[in-house]
């Protein structure tokens, strides 16, 4: 007679059940596998006193150890947010413990640091029950029994992702408490660990690999054959009968010429976020002291690190571990890459600013870890400009290694590995993680999809794993090393190219929020360039002057700093906001400082008076000429030709040279004829010059704007400019992150307006507007024509109190194209004004930076700003975002006073053949006006020192000393998209010229003739980035 098997056949989701109850920590956790990782405890064994560091300071090991400590113990609550507190630790190892693998386990819901008695951090740690959660920390490998051990623990009252209130990214709660629920010693029974671990990985693969598959129906078998083996009442035994089944499944390797993923660790730290700088240079220290622990467990693993300011914050707060750091670099465990200062924003900042990114971040590394990154590593960013190409291999870069654009809200990016092609043609090799994050959790899912989501398998047999917990850090954990160990030839082809922008489909907030921050940085960039000019000029003029270079790495560092993929995009908490607005105004102290008194060293007298009365000296730093309007102070007796309305100052007609400075008498008679007014015919306010004539409304809304030299009228019938709106801005999740597509449908009038004359001429003329934009904020327009220029300009000031609420500025044109103009880090980028496709639609919101244009054939007009970035233009409307007010994570983002600029300047011809990018510089780069003594007028004839002969499309960026000589670098670039062809003249005594890259290495030589003080002819390709190296005598 036969006999049926007693086995009943196995189900799926029984099994995987069964099988996350088996390792569970909440279901059957007093008696499943989980319950028995270890085999002794003792509270007993830890003696515990604690010191509160009192007003929310961080204060360093040597100091905090030599306080008043007072007993404690687990049942306690500590904070409020942001407080720390330091915990003496006194260890007494069981004598019956000896032999045996002894930790330490620490929970305090919060992030925590361990540290050696001689003030070396050796581990981080992280409570509460998160994936990050890591609470364990070796004490002993070997114990001998008795051994009596001193630790210090220094608790911060953050987690992981700070203090925010239910949810990742809510405003920080102030009073929040942390809770100390477990301080104990504990043998951990590696048996149990083993298969702990291994049932991590065969669950993994059970749950991930297709039902149908033999793999995965093998991994179901297995499961179920380890928990039917598993007997708690004798335990030893059945856990190694249990290991050789998993075993047995998990030494069937991957067939030959399978996809290769190679799994690297890394830590993502955000240099702020959630919490501010202060508290990102703890976790630097707990992040990275913990990966060196593993990597003394784990000779195999390799870690990875980017953003040298971190680095540099450790090497001044813990030299100690930034040695070991270093041999464990040595070594090729911890590995530094990225190549740049900080993992930075790459919409936002100047072309100029990235190349200072790479400058001083390769130069960090070369000089502390000897040898540059080839990786531009960039993993959490809000989108990547057209021209990083070009500047990462300039910057001795080879590859590009990102993710972020996985996050695409409407289209998925179509290529994994492939080439990008900046706006030059300049190629760079590129992958995008597969697994579609920077914080893998290392586990079967992630590598499935790492083969699945591949877009580009024809072309490439590998693909990159970045595992580890990251943003708060922590890095990678023992667990995830360990299933890597279970689940254990780049040959690239033809690969896809992709050309231009990497657009983000998200977050277009990010180009608005924290208005104050990107004004800042704006000015501040230009600043800097302003100064770097002038202290150049100092020091190769014989004026006795030193460059203040270590000064001036300062803040370019600090710059640089601020602007971190949450910082400068906005997406930060508010005391991270108050840090940032805080070395703004030290920024702008010091380099102001630096400014005027380099002026005064470059129009520095000869003679041994002061002179008599005062004149002024009007600077432009630009690299062409310009003829502006320029405001001074009014004095007794002086002549000037318009005077402001409060009579303190008045307004001159200058006419400035490139790369020089020019006198202005206030006492002359004035020179030139100024045809500049405003007046009001019926209800309409008019703005004239040569160039337009600008009508307003009682409201102050633009309905027309007449172009003289053309007679063409640019606003059509019943669509008036300057139309201020507001939309409603509530995003499906991210607020400081987001404005989505709909928001578009929302628009409506922000209140109403009154408008007045102001000044009536002739050299300046304006019309003032006062908005009533709700019954919470207000704002004030001035709207300014000058007797210069067809630029008509809007300064605004606002005192804003909304609620998720938008604010923008529209304008409506009498002008049909298809694409709009937008300007970008040294070029320009083209979008469409059209929604035919996804992916235009999904450009609904775009970054610009100086400027946006619209042009049909023979006429256009551009849109200008002075601190803003968010640009919609569709058909033939183009918008200009200006404040925003969402409450996430930062609840009184942009709340209050602010001041900003826009202004439309009509041209003609396309924006190929306009002057909007010189208008644009001329916009943001006011002339610079000092006061000086009258003698000096007859002692200095303004010369231009630096002269493009040949070229309107090249801009001359940067002027500076070089890092490592006096020699003088000059940063130029092709501005519209084309060839161009020029001579670098100079009035300084120029020896010889070499073409260089961003870090200044000397490339090849380019003729410069002494007598002539000119360059041979110099060829520019589109959009290229030219930096000379001048030696100069």
């Amino acid at each position: 007679m036969t006999t049926l098997s007693a086995q009943p056949r196995f189900l799926r989701s029984i099994t995987l059940d069964r099988a996350n109850k088996f390792v569970s920590t909440d279901f059957y956790s007093d008696i499943n596998l989980y319950s028995k990782l270890y085999s002794k405890r003792s509270s007993e064994a830890v003696e515990l006193s604690v010191y509160s560091v009192p007003n929310l300071k961080r204060i360093p090991f040597e100091k905090a150890t030599k306080q008043s400590f007072h007993p404690t113990s687990t049942g306690t609550s500590y904070g409020p947010s942001w407080s720390t507190h330091w915990f003496k630790l006194k260890i007494t190892v069981p004598k019956d413990w000896a032999g045996e693998h002894v930790e330490l386990i620490w929970d305090s819901s919060s992030e925590a640091m361990i540290w050696s008695t001689d003030g070396i951090p050796r581990q981080g740690l992280t409570g509460d029950r998160g994936n990050d959660r890591r609470v364990e920390y070796t004490l002993l490998k070997k114990a001998k029994g008795g051994e009596v051990i001193d630790l210090w623990v220094e608790m911060a009252c953050n987690g992981m992702f700070g203090t925010g209130k239910n949810s990742l990214i809510n405003p920080p709660e102030d009073n929040r408490t942390f809770y100390l629920s477990q301080v104990e010693l504990a043998i951990p029974n590696h048996a149990a660990w083993k298969l702990f671990y291994d049932m991590q990985v065969i669950t993994g693969m059970a749950n991930e690999l297709p039902n149908e598959t033999a793999r995965g129906q093998e991994a179901l078998y297995a499961l179920n054959q380890v928990i039917d083996t598993y007997d708690r009442d004798d335990l030893e035994a059945s856990l190694k009968k249990c290991l050789q089944i998993s075993h047995e499944f998990l030494s069937k390797k991957a067939a030959p010429g399978a996809h290769r993923v190679t799994a690297v660790g890394n830590c993502h730290i955000d240099t702020a976020w959630l919490w501010p700088y202060a508290e990102t240079r703890r976790k630097t220290a707990r992040s990275w002291s913990t990966q060196l622990r593993l990597m003394e467990d784990y000779p195999e693993y390799i870690f990875v690190c980017s953003q040298a300011q971190q680095l540099e914050w450790l090497a001044h707060d813990y030299p100690k571990l930034f040695q070991e750091i270093k041999e464990a670099s040595k070594k090729g465990q911890f590995q530094v890459i990225g190549s740049t200062w900080v993992e930075m924003d790459c919409n936002l900042p100047s072309g100029e600013a990235l190349c200072r990114q790479f400058l001083y971040g390769q130069r960090y590394y070369e000089k502390n870890f000897g040898a540059r990154c080839k990786i531009f590593w960039l993993p959490d960013t809000f989108g990547y400009s057209a021209q990083l190409p070009q500047i990462v291999k300039q910057a001795g870069a080879q590859y590009f290694f990102t993710q972020k654009l996985s996050w695409n809200n409407i289209n998925k990016f179509p290529n994994t590995t492939f080439t990008w092609v900046g706006l030059d043609g300049t190629k760079i090799l590129t992958h995008m993680a597969p697994c579609e994050t920077y914080t893998a959790q290392a586990d079967v899912g992630d590598l499935v999809r790492s083969i699945r989501n591949n877009r580009d398998l024809a072309f490439s047999n590998q693909s990159l794993l970045p595992y580890g917990n990251g943003d708060g850090g922590g890095g990678p954990q023992r667990a995830m090393l360990e299933r890597l160990r279970r689940m254990k030839d780049v040959k690239a082809k033809d690969l896809q190219e992709w050309k231009g922008e990497l657009y983000f489909e998200l977050h277009r907030g990010t180009y608005t929020s924290q208005a104050a921050t990107k004004r800042y940085n704006r000015k501040l960039e230009f600043l800097l360039r302003d100064v770097e000019i002038v202290t150049t000029l100092c020091m190769n003029l014989g004026r006795d002057y030193a460059y203040p270079k270590a000064d001036l790495d300062l803040l370019w560092k600090d710059l640089l700093l601020n602007q971190f993929h949450d910082v400068l995009p906005g997406s930060a908490i508010e005391l991270a906001n108050i840090d940032a607005r805080a070395i703004y105004k030290n920024i702008e102290t010091k380099a102001k400082r630096i400014l005027e008194e380099s002026l005064r060293h470059l129009y520095q007298s000869k003679s041994s008076g002061d002179g008599s009365g005062d004149s002024f000296i009007a600077f432009n730093s630009l690299g062409w000429d310009r003829s502006e309007i320029i405001e001074i102070p009014a004095q007794t007796g002086d002549n000037l030709q318009q005077y402001s309305a409060d009579k303190n100052t008045g307004y001159v007609r200058g006419m400035e040279q490139r790369c020089s400075y020019s006198f202005i008498d206030s006492f002359e008679p004035p020179r030139l004829n100024a045809n500049d007014f405003a007046t009001s015919q019926g209800h309409e306010l008019i703005l004239d010059n040569d160039f337009i004539i600008a009508k307003f409304n009682q409201q102050g809304h633009l309905i027309s704007l007449y172009d003289k030299h053309e007679t063409r009228e640019l606003i059509p019938n019943g669509q008036p400019g300057n139309q201020l709106k507001l939309y409603e801005d509530v995003p499906l999740y991210w607020e400081a992150w987001d404005v989505e597509m709909y928001h578009l449908n929302t628009g409506k009038p922000a209140g109403s307006g009154k408008a007045r004359i102001g000044e009536v001429g002739p050299l300046r003329a304006t019309i003032i507007v006062e908005h009533r934009l709700t019954d919470h904020s207000t704002a004030s327009q001035t709207i300014v024509l000058t007797a210069a220029s067809p630029r008509l300009e809007f300064h605004m000031e606002a005192d804003w109190h909304e609620n998720r609420k938008l604010l923008k500025v529209e304008f409506t044109w009498d002008i049909i194209s298809d694409f709009a103009t937008y300007d970008s880090q040294f070029g320009v980028i083209q979008r469409p004004t059209t929604y035919n496709t996804s992916q235009d639609y999904a450009k609904f919101e775009v970054c610009g930076h100086k400027f946006a244009d619209l042009s049909e054939h023979g006429y256009g007009v551009a849109l200008l700003n002075d601190c803003k970035f968010g640009y919609s233009c569709h058909g033939n409307v183009m918008r200009l975002s200006l404040l925003r007010s969402p409450k996430a994570p930062d609840l009184n983002c942009d709340m209050g006073h602010h001041e900003f600029a826009f202004a439309v300047l009509p041209h003609k011809g396309t924006f190929h053949e306009s002057n909007v990018v010189r208008q644009s510089y001329q916009f943001n780069v006011p002339i610079v006006v000092q006061s000086i003594a009258k003698n000096l007028l007859k002692e200095h004839k303004p010369i231009s020192y630096f002269e493009i002969e040949g070229a309107k499309n090249v801009v001359l960026d940067t002027i500076k000393r070089a890092e490592d000589s006096d020699h003088i670098i000059i940063r130029l670039h092709e501005a519209f998209g084309g060839r161009a062809q020029f001579k670098l003249k100079s009035f300084l005594n120029v020896q010889s010229v070499v073409r260089c890259n961003i870090l200044e290495d000397d490339g090849e030589p380019i003729e410069f003739v002494k007598s002539e003080r000119a360059s041979g002819w110099i060829v520019l390709h589109a959009f290229e980035i030219l930096t000379l190296k001048l030696k100069v005598k």
